[in-house]
């Protein structure tokens, strides 16, 4: 019995995601143990941390939209465009001054609250949302992709009730 392969376990893409949510994760992991050291954390282990995040962040949304051989299409445009806004608003958070009682608000936050707050976590919520809709006909599912998850459905539900019956389906 054969069946058809995943569309996001056959693209190069996807497997490059994979490979990138390993790589962010061990780098987080050592941001993180870096906090065990004599003196606490070194300076660039929050830089360490902002990057992986960001680049953990973007690896996932690659692998939720990635379609076989043509990776994920005219998403890359708007996916690249967040990763650098999420990496800009780590960054500036990173580098601002620390916050003193004379520090000017931005928006009604710290400067680098708010870099945080808008740039990391209201721009995206602009951005995909548009990108998913320009790019929704011809990324999401046809009538032939349609047509294979439910083959897929009904053979898996076949399986599933042979190995139910009491003879194991033999």
């Amino acid at each position: 019995m054969t069946t058809a392969p995943s569309t996001s376990a056959a693209s190069p893409v996807a497997a490059r995601a994979r490979g990138v949510i390993v790589l962010a994760t061990l780098a987080n992991l050592v941001a993180y143990a870096s906090a065990f050291a004599d003196g606490g954390a070194p300076r660039w282990a929050a830089w360490l941390f902002a990057a992986s995040t960001v680049a953990f962040m973007t690896a996932i949304i690659v692998l939720g939209a990635a379609r076989g051989p043509a990776g994920i299409g005219a998403l890359r445009y708007p996916v690249a465009l967040m990763a650098l806004l999420l990496l800009g608003g780590f960054a500036a958070a990173l580098a601002l001054p620390p916050v003193t009682a004379g520090s000017p608000l931005w928006l009604g936050l710290p400067p680098a609250a708010a870099a945080v707050i808008y740039g990391v976590g209201l721009l995206p919520i602009v951005i995909l949302p548009v990108a998913y809709a320009r790019t929704f006909d011809a990324l999401t599912l046809t009538d032939a992709d349609l047509a294979r998850v439910r083959e897929a459905g009904a053979r898996h539900r076949a399986r599933v009730a042979a190995q139910a019956q009491p003879d194991g389906g033999a």
